[in-house]
């Protein structure tokens, strides 16, 4: 953006210069002006074709890997704060291609996930093991873990729950 806008602003102060204390707007005219500088900025930085930038749909790729979870959710219930949970979730790769997860990211740091790095074949199962650390962590506890695939849409969500124990105060729930 800053550099279309960088682009359009030099091609305007180009213009202007080009003709000796003369004012350009009586010659080409402001509505010229602005195509030029368009024209030049375009020029510059060429559309980029790209179905997830642009807006446009692509096609569904029928041979594309499905993430199907067992469950999608898990709540862990109460727990005492301070505590480490973990929790694993099983997944089949019902798609046609191997299963590629590039990424699997927690909404908060007291949540780590880990996941498969090979390639997961069509009709085989694999894993994301989560584990949460409920230091520092009061009253109901929600977190999302996005996982980065070469699925259709590349991001599939899983999420836990569960309820922390304030143990010097007692049970809060909210």
């Amino acid at each position: 953006m800053k550099r279309t806008l960088f682009t359009a602003l030099l091609a305007a102060g180009l213009l202007s210069m080009g003709a000796c204390k003369q004012d350009n707007k009586t010659e080409v005219g402001e509505a010229g002006m602005n195509q030029a500088a368009t024209q030049a900025a375009d020029a510059a930085n060429p559309a980029v074709d790209n179905p997830n930038v642009t807006g446009e749909t692509a096609a569904p790729n029928p041979n594309a890997p499905v993430m199907t979870f067992a469950e999608s959710e898990y709540n862990f219930g109460d727990i005492k704060q301070g505590e480490v949970v973990k929790h694993t979730f099983e997944f089949t790769n019902t798609g046609k291609t191997p299963l590629l997860i590039d990424n699997a990211q927690a909404s908060c740091g007291c949540t780590v996930p880990q996941w498969p790095k090979d390639p997961v074949a069509p009709g085989a199962k694999g894993t994301i093991a989560v584990e949460f650390n409920s230091t520092g962590k009061v009253g109901v506890q929600n977190k999302t873990i996005t996982i980065t695939a070469n699925t259709q849409p590349n991001t599939t969500n899983i999420a836990i729950k569960g309820n922390v124990l304030d143990m010097a105060n007692g049970p809060v729930r909210q």
